[in-house]
């Protein structure tokens, strides 16, 4: 199987997409009428008669940074003043505002300034192009006279502001952009252009899903089962009616629901419920079991997801081979704002308010279950106090919650149905619980020549709509990527799969399988140089030679951080390189130990994505990604006890914290390529490199994830 070639395929219809967008372009034949007079040249672009350029964002912001990445696409080929451009949230549309990378309007793994990168540049060149053309033709002058300059075109001694201009161009007029050659960009790849966000969010002013209170609106919460797969066989809500501020109680097919006057009331009526659960179909395991039966099945065939070579017999002649078993737990998501979503149903329309990250599958999801359609389902999409993969998902599933309790209610009256940090941590999707078996053997010259990964973990994508595409012979190429389709040149290389199965539902995270993968192969690449006697960044190297843009990141990374310098005593340095979204990102980690406890001192990290369009959001999200990945690597997990999660909050799902953040560099290849994805490719060198520094300096190798349940302290 070709794991290259099927990355992200489920995501269909990109070539017709982006055919289909290019039509998209041309402007919409109603400029003024439907926009009070606005002139909209395309879908992406809004310039009202005072000059005010608008840009419609068809990916949500959730602190990625897209809100200033693709405002700055436009600004740029429009030549609009950055300090007056606007933003604005796209309505579900997947037809006019599809992401070309995944099929659907949505967004998702690190794609969106990749899928919108030549679409919103052409838009800002068209825009730009009415704009000249119709103000050449009022001046009666050449177009290629005109030129713009922060919102005003001149011409010899005549100007006018954007909002003058779009007066004078005429219905139907074709626009004929022409984009700058990359020399002319004053915008792009600039540094420290202040992020469109950031006023909002630091002022209080901006929008989020929990600010969402329309009138007549319902507060809701939802009693889940406490194990996953469990179903309400009965419930009593007396205790919970009598709660004051409770207005109603109402089974739904998820659950039970406790209507209030305000969240507050709410919560205090669930928790009056007496509700009995049938575990028939349930998760009733504790994790010793499902890992005690993870690993039984590493002791069996598995599927194959890449057989190069020979591996076992280049294994069995090698002169020397490690062997290394990587436990990695299960991962909630744990976004700063809990989950939460405002719907009304009413007149045979459903109107949701919601930090949307899935367009297409809410607006499917919640009009099927509605029963209005999806035709006759609007969504307002507002800011999302993060995501990281948790806002989406197959089912949009809190979004249907809320759905289901506005139809229950059945009043037409808003409901809103908000997750508490315990609903989040204990009942909602995770990064799935993975063992990994690796042995690698090396040659008497110092040669890797054999690999062998073998994994077990739950698919997250089979039995569901998008299985058909990325599950090949039972495969799921998110289980193995990172290992199956690594950028190593190793002449034997074998990977297989244990799918395993438990109604415990899974997700992807943050890097998805990258998020363990990367770890495995990294930390077992260090165990193999230092089982071949060589340097571990040298191993490396020559292991890339055939992958210049991997191996310039790592060469990157190690000039940076002084590999081979000197270090106090004390300390350790580890480095680990890793590409993931057709991103490119090296890293390297310093640790200090006293006394047997570990401070991270120090991470200086390289990336390769192309095109750097906003430096200052890439390194933010590099230091963002880094951070996460330390979280989960040092103490997160999840576990169960009787098939009921064990953690419920902060105080035992500890986050990182403050302390806990290293210093971090971050450089950035300069490049030409077009951009790929960076909110994510940041986090999977972060826990390896950390770990093979901890190694250096005080000889332990960290198999079990977190790190403090493998005998390290942090201070």
């Amino acid at each position: 199987m070709n794991i290259r070639t099927t990355r992200r395929g489920f995501l269909t219809g990109a070539a017709a997409a982006g055919a289909a967008l290019v039509v998209g372009l041309k402007p919409n034949g109603s400029w003024a009428a439907a926009h009070g007079g606005a002139f909209v040249p395309n879908p992406f672009v809004r310039i009202d008669p005072d000059g005010t350029v608008t840009v419609i964002l068809k990916h949500f912001e959730m602190g990625q940074g897209t809100s200033t990445g693709l405002t700055t696409l436009i600004a740029e080929e429009m030549d609009a003043d950055w300090e007056t451009i606007q933003i604005e949230f796209a309505p579900a549309d997947t037809v006019t505002y599809m992401n070309t990378l995944m099929g659907v309007q949505g967004s998702g793994g690190s794609t969106a300034i990749a899928n919108s990168f030549m679409q919103y540049r052409e838009a800002g060149a068209a825009a730009k192009s009415l704009l000249v053309m119709a103000a050449a033709e009022e001046w009666g002058v050449d177009a290629g006279t005109v030129t713009a300059e922060k919102g005003t075109l001149s011409s010899g001694d005549n100007t006018a502001s954007y909002g003058e201009a779009m007066a004078w161009v005429k219905e139907g007029a074709t626009p004929n952009p022409v984009l700058k050659d990359p020399s002319q960009f004053t915008l792009i790849g600039t540094d420290h252009i202040p992020r469109k966000d950031s006023v909002a969010k630091t002022t209080g002013t901006a929008t989020f899903a929990m600010d969402v209170m329309p009138e007549g609106v319902v507060y809701a919460v939802m009693q889940r089962s406490p194990k996953f797969g469990g179903t309400v066989v009965s419930f009593d809500d007396t205790a919970a009616r009598a709660v004051p501020g409770v207005v109603d109680v109402k089974q739904t097919p998820m659950g039970v629901v406790v209507y209030g006057t305000n969240t507050w009331a709410a919560e205090q009526g669930r928790q009056a419920l007496t509700v009995e659960w049938d575990f028939t179909n349930a998760e009733t395991r504790s994790t010793s079991d499902m890992e005690a039966e993870y690993l039984a099945a590493l002791d069996g065939e598995g599927l194959p997801a890449r057989n190069d070579g020979d591996a076992a017999a280049a294994l069995a002649s090698a002169a020397k081979t490690i062997e290394a078993e990587f436990h990695f737990p299960f991962l909630a998501h744990a976004p700063m704002e809990p989950l939460n979503s405002v719907v009304q149903i009413a007149d045979g329309k459903c109107q949701v308010w919601d930090g949307c990250q899935f367009h297409t599958v809410t607006q499917g999801a919640v009009g099927a279950v509605s029963g209005v359609g999806a035709e006759n389902t609007s969504i307002e999409t507002v800011y999302a106090g993060g995501s990281f993969g948790r806002r989406a998902n197959f089912n949009s599933d809190y979004e249907v919650e809320a759905t289901m309790a506005a139809l229950a209610l059945g009043d037409g009256r808003p409901v809103k149905l908000v997750w508490s940090r315990e609903d989040d941590v204990r009942g909602g999707y995770y990064r799935p619980m993975v063992v990994h078996r690796v042995k690698a053997g090396v040659t008497a010259e110092g040669n890797l020549d054999a690999w062998h990964s073998s994994i077990a973990t739950k698919s997250i994508f089979t039995g569901t709509p998008m299985g058909d595409a990325v599950v090949v012979n039972g495969v799921d190429v998110f289980s193995v990527e990172g290992v199956a389709d690594t950028e190593y040149t190793i002449p034997n290389l074998a990977v297989d799969l244990r799918n395993m199965e438990t109604p415990v539902s899974v997700l992807w995270w943050r890097s998805v399988g990258h998020s363990h993968s990367g770890y495995a192969m990294e930390v077992a690449m260090d165990m193999a140089a230092e089982a071949a006697g060589r340097d571990p960044v040298e191993f490396r190297q020559t292991l890339l030679a055939n992958e210049p843009r991997t191996l310039a990141v790592l060469n990157m990374a190690a000039e940076k951080a002084g590999w081979g310098g000197d270090l106090p005593d004390g300390w350790g340095r580890g480095v680990a390189v890793h590409k993931s979204f057709n991103t490119r990102v090296a890293q390297v980690a310093e640790v200090s130990v006293t006394d047997g406890v570990v401070k991270i001192e120090r991470i200086v990290a390289a990336v390769d994505l192309g095109v750097a369009v906003n430096p200052d959001v890439i390194r933010a999200q590099v230091e963002g990604a880094i951070g996460y990945g330390l979280g989960h690597a040092m103490r997160q997990k999840i576990t169960f006890t009787d098939g009921e999660v064990d953690q419920s909050n902060f105080p035992d799902y500890e986050p990182l914290r403050i302390s806990d953040m290293p210093k971090i560099e971050v450089h950035i290849v300069q490049s030409a390529e077009a951009p790929t994805g960076i909110g994510e490719p940041g986090l999977p060198p972060a826990a390896p490199a950390v770990a093979n520094a901890i190694y250096a300096a005080m000889g332990k190798r960290v198999m079990r994830l977190p790190m403090v349940d493998d005998g390290i302290e942090f201070a």
